[in-house]
């Protein structure tokens, strides 16, 4: 955790790394999740001194996390694959549809 940060953000970094390390993450890892966790919410509430767009205009990790936690039997949305596809960089992602797009990234 940054220097100067809140007792309420070093509880939330805590609780982050306990529940990755549970799900069966490796120690190392689970710092990481934690880390950027607690550091886009920090950016996203004002907290931090500079802060990237995508964590300011992108959906809360929370958010994002109760989306890939609650898939369903359909799998990830349309939006995620997109993000995905985007990620990526697969040619041809703006004129597929959900089908497509699992297709093409192999889901």
């Amino acid at each position: 955790m940054p220097r100067g940060s809140s007792p309420k953000r070093e509880r939330q970094y805590e609780h982050i790394k306990e529940s990755v390390e549970r799900r069966g993450e490796s120690a190392e890892r689970a710092k990481e999740i934690a880390a950027r966790t607690v550091n886009k919410e920090r950016a996203r509430s004002g907290e931090s001194e500079t802060a990237s767009r995508s964590s300011v205009e992108d959906i809360s990790s929370a958010r994002r996390g109760g989306l890939h936690s609650h898939r369903g039997t359909q799998g990830p949305t349309y939006d995620q694959l997109y993000a995905e596809a985007k990620r990526r960089n697969l040619h041809g992602r703006s004129s597929m549809d959900k089908a497509g797009l699992k297709r093409a990234l192999g889901y």
